[in-house]
């Protein structure tokens, strides 16, 4: 997952300013991507003008810099739709945002895409924990510095425990979104989409 696929997916929202779209992942999108800074988003918003998935239009500002706001294209709604009901793999740590940044933006998918998702990610976590929770965590120890190996121990199931919870509590999670979309009505049809800008023509 990129920084692009993020904004673009906010862009699909509704049209944004660069402002508007680093306020957003400093709240709802500091949970899908860690410290994002306002030098990233405008490198990323330049790059996307340049590839055609995003256009911007000069927003006068009385006694201000002249805003640019921009909006999300036709080609700009292609690839982002390609990421979010693409082929999903499971990071290696469930924690990684990859899966709540797709669900973050399930307005644009289908219940069956969803579930699809929630599928990969249940088959991928339940074989992690039958390969890996009882796994032979014994180290073969011969330190180079002072090293208290029962208090290491502790420390480590501790860590284990608790990382065998959180995973649990995971599984539990997405199993438990799963049924209850499962249960819920037949979704609306998806209206048809409004605000895409026409990119610029082709070189």
């Amino acid at each position: 997952m990129k920084l692009e696929h993020l904004l673009l997916g906010v862009l699909a929202m509704h049209p944004r300013t660069g402002y508007d779209l680093k306020k957003y992942m400093d709240t709802h999108g500091r949970f899908l991507r860690s410290n994002t800074q306002m030098s990233q988003v405008y490198r990323s918003l330049a790059s996307m003008e340049r590839q055609g998935w995003a256009v911007h239009a000069l927003e006068p500002r009385a006694g201000a810099t002249d805003a640019k706001r921009y909006t999300l294209t036709e080609a700009g709604a292609t690839v982002f739709l390609d990421w979010l009901t693409g082929p999903y793999s499971p990071p290696s740590r469930h924690v990684d945002p990859e899966l709540h940044a797709r669900l973050a933006f399930a307005g644009f998918m289908s219940r069956d895409e969803v579930i699809r998702l929630l599928d990969t990610e249940l088959d991928a976590r339940t074989r992690e924990v039958a390969r890996y929770r009882d796994r032979d965590r014994s180290h073969d120890l011969t330190p180079a510095l002072p090293y208290d190996a029962d208090f290491a121990g502790r420390v480590e199931e501790w860590s284990h425990r608790a990382g065998a919870a959180a995973m649990d509590a995971h599984i539990t999670a997405v199993a438990n979104l799963r049924e209850r979309l499962l249960d819920a009505p037949e979704p609306r049809p998806r209206q048809p989409a409004v605000g895409v800008a026409q990119g610029p023509e082709p070189l």
